[in-house]
């Protein structure tokens, strides 16, 4: 479907680790084959693709690593008439490596300088690690507020960190001017969705599971408040399984906020324009509420002031 590679589009929630395609994780990491990355591509659980993301994220080694992500990532997104992009940084895995987020930042930020994109940075925790671990990366992302830090996210295993535990991080990074956003409803339901609204997201990653709750969409439709929906993703960890049970048309039919996106687009084999067609041609929605979804993007982008919603 042709219509929608030509919407003007922002790209609100995808992960620069799992944007890099195998041709460009071999052109950090020379030693790696092709084949072994591509092996690495594939999984059939949530575990799996944790697991795997953290395998790529290792071969980031120097900050000009992550600048040769961020260039081919942008390279792409242009293509596809993304204009807008908040880039999820997974700050907690640059920690976790011993590496220096401020270097991988200065890298990143001067390879997105020359892109035709406006690009701003997430800095995203790993809930499974901790309230302590998170805390730090809010902390450091506070300090790069002015510089294009633009909202501090949490992600990870919903699971094994509830959102609720993390209010309090929440609640720092907004005093210090951050925006918030959290993954959940991804691989849990409802429950997750409302813990991460009570601990302060302004949007939500993902969200899908907030269809087991009619309360919860009738909120979500009321208050406007975004769901970074990612079909692809949903179906390659398995957080979905039945195309005629996923909830993107009933959630844009009940008016809540949806917003399409990739996540982790090398990884789930995707690109936005695609999400789009899938829209359309999987989902059944028409024309006019994709140019709605392109029009959401820019909407509840969150550094919506500097720019026109089409």
């Amino acid at each position: 479907m042709q219509f929608a590679d030509h919407l003007e589009k922002a790209e609100l929630h995808v992960h620069l680790e799992g944007s890099i395609e195998p041709e460009t994780l071999r052109e950090i990491a020379p030693s790696l084959s092709l084949e072994e990355i591509r092996t690495r591509y594939s999984y059939d659980t949530f575990d799996q693709f944790l697991k795997n993301f953290g395998w790529v994220a290792k071969h980031l080694k120097q900050p000009r690593d992550y600048a040769i992500a961020a260039r081919r990532l942008l390279e792409r997104l242009h293509s596809q008439n993304v204009t807008y992009a908040e880039i999820t940084l997974s700050a907690g895995v640059v920690l976790w490596k011993g590496q220096d987020p401020a270097a991988v930042h200065d890298a990143v930020r001067e390879a997105a300088s020359s892109s035709p994109v406006e690009v701003h940075w997430i800095w995203d925790a790993v809930r499974q690690w901790g309230v302590e671990k998170a805390a730090h990366v809010a902390e450091l992302a506070a300090a790069r507020v002015d510089d294009g830090v633009v909202a501090f996210g949490l992600g990870g295993d919903e699971t094994n960190g509830p959102a609720r535990e993390f209010a309090s991080v929440f609640a720092y990074a907004r005093e210090k001017g951050l925006r918030l956003v959290c993954h959940a409803g991804e691989a849990l339901g409802a429950d997750s969705v409302w813990q991460a609204l009570e601990a302060g997201a302004e949007r939500i990653g993902h969200g899908i599971g907030a269809i087991e709750d009619p309360l919860l969409v009738r909120h979500l439709a009321q208050q406007q408040i975004p769901l970074e929906v990612c079909p692809s993703s949903n179906f390659a960890t398995g957080a979905a399984a039945r195309y005629d049970e996923y909830p993107l048309r009933r959630l844009v039919d009940a008016g809540v906020p949806v917003v399409l996106n990739t996540d982790d687009p090398a990884m789930f084999h995707c690109t936005l324009n695609s999400e789009y067609r899938r829209a359309a041609l999987e989902f059944g929605l028409s024309e006019p509420q994709l140019r709605a979804l392109a029009e959401n993007s820019f909407r509840h982008a969150f550094r919506r002031e500097t720019i026109k919603v089409c």
